[in-house]
């Protein structure tokens, strides 16, 4: 898992940071922090569309998070496809939404890893992942 922003372009004033492992109907969420380098699962967001958005304010208001990480799906010999195309519009319409920075993390296997570990909610289980893997990347 690779973020698509170099990891020493992360300001070292953010400590705070929300991830989301987007899906169509389903949205996992984690917690976590820079100082810890550890992330926690928090409810999955299960909503479509615009009635997924005051559950995403709800997370951010929350928890305050100084930028947002969001996982990017990619075929296993990195071509893009549609889920590529619906996260990173995601990630768009989170920034725009929230005016917050958002970080894009390749997450490919994230889902995979989550049911080989027996996640209960592999969405939450997949934005850990996701999350942990960007914050053991920062300097």
């Amino acid at each position: 898992v690779t973020s698509v922003v170099p990891m020493d372009e992360v300001p070292a004033r953010f400590g705070s940071f929300l991830a989301f492992d987007f899906g169509l109907k389903r949205t996992g969420v984690a917690v976590g922090n820079r100082l810890m380098r550890s992330a926690t699962p928090q409810p999955t967001i299960r909503a479509e569309g615009d009635a997924r958005w005051p559950l995403v304010q709800a997370r951010i208001q929350e928890w305050q998070p100084d930028a947002l990480v969001v996982g990017v799906p990619y075929h296993p010999d990195g071509a893009a496809h549609d889920n590529t195309r619906r996260a990173l519009k995601f990630g768009r319409q989170l920034r725009a939404r929230f005016g917050l920075p958002v970080y894009e993390v390749d997450e490919r296997y994230s889902t995979t890893e989550a049911h080989a570990q027996g996640a209960r909610d592999a969405d939450a289980a997949a934005a850990i992942i996701i999350l942990a893997q960007f914050l053991r990347g920062l300097p």
